[in-house]
């Protein structure tokens, strides 16, 4: 797994990384248009999500160190999640199946620290070696550090949905980018 400079790595999510998951989302739901999901996850639900995803739609994390323990050195297995990703299924219908469509959050207070990049790259490097050919990103259109994040990661824009989303009492775009695999 990809290797972040400083301390963050990315590994596979495990059940125990549920919560830290949930935290991260349910901040997003409540504050920001970067979901259009309306209602926070509780704890069995994200915990569903979870084991729900596995091979190529396994979701991912970005974890780091804890800390260091009472001797200085860092506690060994013990970290903190403060980002993850996954792939989802990009529409239904068989056709549809070669694309997927992916999902990147980090913990607010660590943005702009590379951490979106390091998943978005291993999210990618996933899709590509799963065999499929094309990613997908739903972005609210007033997302300029989403959206720049994907431009660094190989996507371009392909197209605006025109208020296809209502949240906070107000009507929001969506942008599409892509990038081929």
């Amino acid at each position: 797994m990809a290797t972040a400079p400083s301390p963050v790595s990315i590994r596979p999510a495990v059940a125990g990384d549920a919560e830290a998951i949930r935290q991260i989302y349910n901040y997003e739901v409540e504050n920001t248009t970067a979901t259009m999901d309306l209602v926070p996850r509780s704890l069995d639900e994200q915990v569903a999500w979870l084991g729900a995803r596995s091979g190529a739609f396994a979701a991912l994390v970005a974890v780091r160190p804890v800390g260091p323990g009472a001797d200085g050195l860092f506690v060994n297995g013990s970290d903190e999640v403060v980002g993850f990703a996954a792939l989802s299924p990009y529409k239904e219908r068989a056709a549809y199946r070669p694309t997927v469509e992916d999902s990147v959050y980090v913990r607010r207070d660590l943005g702009r620290h590379g951490i979106g990049r390091l998943l978005l790259d291993e999210v990618c490097d996933l899709a590509r070696s799963s065999g499929f050919h094309s990613v997908m990103a739903r972005i609210e259109a007033s997302g300029a550090a989403s959206r720049a994040l994907h431009a660094a990661c190989g996507f371009r824009e392909v197209g605006i949905e025109h208020e296809v989303g209502r949240k906070f009492n107000r009507w929001l775009d969506v942008c599409l980018m892509q990038k081929m695999l």
